[in-house]
């Protein structure tokens, strides 16, 4: 009975493995630790936003309405609470934080107009912060999407797509890409050329 027994398992790990059940747990855990990336990069542009708004108010203050949308936009992305793997949830994620992205932009655009903010010790070193920031969140969004494509990819092929109907795995939402170009290629945000040719490298 011991040997039938030791067979029955050895034979159903080999089953699982062959049926792709091992694949599709390492697939979930890589979404798992690709989404928190993704979290804690979008969680460090947020807390650059505070420092980056107070230290152009201190040379911009007249530019109120850029200054409060920047503000406006953190604090409605900050108070989503996102879940992966609902659709709408991620949508409305990826809507705020859309929203940031334009907010910063257009704060970025209105310093051109203040020589001396851009020559600001404390701007530039929070400007090279935000660069490197959004960087940070195009590769880890890449990856996350990647990951998600995989993941999907596993689940609906045959014949895992068997074992992921059993064991309950379904296909997971991923960000949507409008312009696959414009997601790998972060904002620029580098005030050390003059504006007419910064505005022709777009």
């Amino acid at each position: 009975m011991r040997t039938l027994a030791i067979i029955v398992v050895l034979g159903s790990a080999l089953l699982l493995q062959g049926c792709g059940y091992n694949t599709l747990q390492t697939q979930d855990e890589q979404i798992k630790s690709a989404w928190s990336e993704v979290l804690n990069q979008y969680q460090r542009r947020s807390d650059l936003i505070p420092n980056l708004v107070a230290t152009v108010k201190g040379f911009a203050a007249q530019e109120q309405a850029v200054l409060v949308g920047v503000t406006e936009a953190r604090a409605k992305a900050s108070q989503i609470k996102v879940d992966a793997d609902d659709p709408a949830s991620l949508a409305q994620f990826q809507a705020a934080q859309a929203e940031v992205s334009g907010a910063l932009s257009r704060l970025l655009v209105t310093v051109e107009n203040y020589p001396e903010l851009k020559s600001d010790q404390n701007f530039r070193d929070l400007q090279a912060q935000l660069e490197g920031t959004e960087n940070r969140i195009t590769v880890a969004r890449n990856r996350y999407i990647q990951s998600v494509q995989d993941y999907n990819v596993t689940v609906r092929q045959f014949p895992t797509n068997l074992t992921a109907m059993v064991f309950g795995h379904k296909v997971k939402p991923n960000f949507s890409v409008e312009d696959e170009a414009a997601i790998s290629r972060p904002p620029a945000v580098d005030f050390s050329q003059p504006s007419g040719s910064a505005a022709s490298g777009n």
